[in-house]
């Protein structure tokens, strides 16, 4: 269950505040290598979010939402790394989108699933009776969890090297944070709930996913990632050798092989 709003939003200062801090960027290094067009996505009560369209290569079969991680870079982290030209390529438009407040968007004014989700809209929108997938990497798989467990509008969903809860993983790779993360747990119980995804990834109102992430990644374990495959029953891929946010780099064919793989088999089923 949603915790209350008041909650919601002191829990979302102390996301930001125990997060890493991420730089604003300058636009100018957000030059896309393929068409796009860019959009800006309406949210409720705050300003909008900056946005990306990427029409597909030929007529559209289908259209993907990218949610990207917590980089700097934004929506531009999908300027590399292939995902967009195969996209493209296979007959799907794309639209990727900054989370408020990375990137060169203002403060989100709630958990980051509310961006998410006037996302999802914005991408019914733009692409009228076409089925809808979305892409998540890493906070943008994650939080796409809680939408995709309340709404039908997506058919596909894939996901890279998502983490089964944000405190563990932020246990993991700042224990410097404890303090912090203790505090949350304790005061803010309903949140800590909301956000285990334990709790949403068996009921993802989706007609096919699947779960990728790397053999070294110790914030998303493979052990974990097996478990969210299992209880959304979707597939999964381990990649060897593979750290966070590599295994595009280590095996992206294999990658990219399989989301496109479970995004026809949602449109199939």
């Amino acid at each position: 269950m949603r915790p209350p709003r008041w909650e919601e939003r002191a829990a979302q200062w102390l996301f930001i505040v125990l997060s890493p801090r991420l730089p604003r960027l300058d636009v100018t290094v957000l030059s896309p290598r393929v068409p796009c067009t860019l959009w800006e996505i309406e949210r409720s009560g705050a300003p909008p979010l900056p946005a990306t369209w990427y029409p597909a290569e030929g007529p559209g079969r289908g259209a993907v939402l990218l949610a990207h991680p917590w980089v700097p870079r934004g929506q531009a982290y999908f300027h590399r790394g292939g995902r967009i030209e195969a996209l493209r390529a296979a007959g799907y438009h794309s639209l990727t989108f900054d989370f408020g407040g990375v990137g060169v968007s203002s403060r989100a004014p709630g958990f980051f699933d509310g961006d998410l989700e006037a996302a999802i809209r914005a991408l019914a929108v733009r692409a009228p009776g076409l089925p809808l997938h979305l892409w998540g990497v890493s906070s943008g798989g994650y939080w796409s969890h809680p939408v995709l467990s309340r709404i039908d509008a997506v058919r596909g969903a894939f996901f890279e090297d998502v983490a089964t809860h944000l405190l563990v993983w932020a246990r993991r790779m700042a224990p410097w944070g404890l303090p912090g993360y203790l505090v949350f747990q304790t005061v803010y119980r309903r949140t800590f709930r909301y956000i285990d995804l334990r709790a949403h990834a068996p009921r993802l109102r989706v007609a096919a996913t699947a779960y990728v992430s790397g053999e070294l990644d110790r914030g998303a374990r493979p052990d974990e990632t097996r478990e969210l495959a299992r209880l959304a029953g979707g597939e999964v891929l381990i990649v060897p050798g593979a750290d966070h946010l590599q295994s595009i780099k280590a095996a992206g064919d294999a990658v990219i092989e399989l989301a496109l793989a479970t995004f026809a088999r949602a449109e199939s089923g």
